[in-house]
């Protein structure tokens, strides 16, 4: 039953035994030629509202960090995460974001460049974030073992909590859809209007980890300067 169950993440498209389905994750490329030519609307003016407000924000994250097109990076991101989160609510539509491998070459570069980075030509600020302001002697070992601990885990903790929420979504989704052969007929109005208030929201949770994993990015990036 649960191989079964986990088998709706499986890429199922195959051509020369090679799988198709990942080339869905690059499908919002063909979309950027598009915002070139064609006259705006008003679907085109509130996503240009949305980058804005983001561009903001996460300038005022990078404070005394930020240069011209410092934010580009994570505004990309959020916009290819929100793209694949979106893709995958549709049905037949292969979901590369509830792949680990996915979420965590995402996460992995980026974490390695900032720790590069700040390590080269930030040292005694990576030093001196090891150990927070005020805290006693007997406990700097301690917290300096905490910090470093904490510091590695957080490429897994992006991918994981990116992959989790999306998993348990669709498996949810998977289960309530499996039980419309089995229940009576009177209460399959029910079921689909819980379908209904689901999806509603998974499209809340796929902005919100779209969100989320751009803005720790960010966050992390202000860390090491």
């Amino acid at each position: 039953m649960m191989s079964n169950l986990f088998s709706i993440f499986d890429p199922s498209t195959n051509i020369l035994n090679l799988s198709i389905n990942w080339l869905s994750t690059f499908l919002g490329l063909l979309f950027l030629p598009y915002s070139f030519w064609f006259i705006p609307n008003r679907h085109f003016i509130m996503w240009k509202f949305i980058l804005l407000k983001l561009h903001n924000e996460f300038k005022t994250l990078l404070k005394n960090n930020y240069f011209q097109g410092s934010t580009f990076i994570f505004i990309s991101l959020f916009s290819f995460v929100l793209f694949n989160n979106f893709l995958g609510l549709f049905p037949y539509i292969f979901t590369s974001t509830s792949h680990l491998s996915l979420s965590m070459s995402i996460s992995l570069p980026l974490w390695l460049s900032f720790m590069f980075y700040g390590w080269i030509n930030n040292y005694q600020h990576m030093f001196i974030h090891m150990i927070p302001q005020g805290t006693p002697t007997i406990l700097m070992p301690f917290m300096v073992l905490i910090e470093t601990i904490s510091n590695i885990i957080r490429p897994g903790t992006l991918a994981v909590r990116l992959t989790a929420n999306m998993i348990a979504g669709h498996l949810l989704m998977t289960l309530l859809s499996n039980m419309g052969s089995i229940i009576p007929s009177y209460l399959i109005i029910f079921l689909i209007l819980i379908q209904i208030l689901l999806l509603i929201l998974e499209s809340a949770v796929a902005i919100i980890q779209s969100y989320v994993i751009a803005i720790l990015s960010t966050l992390y990036s202000s860390e090491v300067n």
